[in-house]
């Protein structure tokens, strides 16, 4: 097929019970992964992801993690499979947690580095979000500054952000309990619909930020490599560069929005092929929403 290969990595909200089963059970090289990530972690992360209880997957310190392994196992699978080449793949994107999947599919870190990384984020992520009661509020169908609008409306001193830029129509916000309780009754006053997430915490607010701090530390620690292929920064929504400005960024990732949507715009000007790893299928529907004319594979 003519035009580029783009790989899409997922991030949290993906994990699912089975998730990565079918790659391990088929596939040597995906069963390597998993079986690394074990001696990695110090537990055996297949049989969370494989058996759940999707609860327990559901913790931010066990769901990124997870879907890290999950996501470079379909890799791993779909390239001994036959179904692309590696050396064709012309870009990665990774939502939030995937970025980290995408950099080192690009050949920033190896994978035990970057299951250690994640594992941190994770880890520090779900403390901040159990030291602040907060959450996050999908909103649908409006644009983005009638979000900023309804965020300083009910923030009421409160921390109250758009955090993730998804699609045209499709903006989650991060803050408080409290302040995502006045944002909703402020945006059905509006008209405006509102989902509540099930998250931990106000991931890609200032909430996170004694998470931000911890993994600054843990970076400044390791030695990345410039990306061999191109990777969309999530804070910038252009190529990482240099690996300086990589760990900076995966700083400021955690406390700044995700603009997924400008990333997307990117991807979509040309002819391409996108190819979306496990688990899941969210991407693809992003995907839709930014142009119907996009088809994305699914491999979850």
């Amino acid at each position: 097929m003519a035009g580029n290969l783009y790989i899409l990595c997922p991030g949290q909200g993906a994990q699912i019970v089975a998730m990565g089963k079918a790659a391990f059970d088929a596939s040597p090289a995906a069963r390597e992964i998993f079986q690394t990530a074990g001696r990695v972690l110090g537990f055996d992360l297949s049989a969370v992801c494989f058996a759940g209880p999707q609860d327990r997957l559901n913790q931010t310190d066990i769901s990124q993690p997870a879907i890290y392994v999950a996501s470079i196992a379909s890799f791993r699978h779909a390239i001994e499979t036959g179904l692309f080449d590696a050396a064709a793949v012309s870009a990665y994107a990774g939502l939030s947690l995937g970025e980290y999947t995408a950099l080192h599919l690009a050949g920033v870190f190896n994978f035990e580095e970057g299951l250690r990384l994640v594992a941190l984020r994770g880890k520090y992520m779900q403390e901040a979000a159990v030291a602040t009661p907060s959450s996050m509020v999908a909103v649908v169908g409006a644009d983005e500054p009638t979000v900023h609008k309804l965020c300083a409306e009910a923030a009421g001193g409160e921390v109250l952000v758009p955090a993730n830029f998804n699609a045209p129509g499709q903006i989650v916000v991060s803050g408080t309990t409290a302040a995502c309780q006045r944002f909703i009754k402020a945006a059905e006053a509006a008209g405006v619909r509102t989902v509540p997430l099930a998250v931990a915490g106000a991931f890609h607010s200032a909430l996170m930020q004694t998470a931000a701090d911890k993994m600054n530390q843990e970076l400044a620690k390791v030695t990345f490599s410039r990306p061999a292929k191109t990777v969309y920064s999530n804070v910038t929504a252009k190529p990482h560069d240099d690996p300086d400005s990589i760990k900076r960024l995966l700083v400021e990732q955690i406390v700044s929005p995700v603009r997924w949507d400008q990333t997307m715009a990117l991807l979509a000007a040309g002819e391409a092929r996108l190819i979306e790893l496990s688990p899941g299928r969210t991407l693809a529907g992003l995907a839709k929403r930014i142009n119907r004319r996009l088809v994305v594979e699914s491999l979850g």
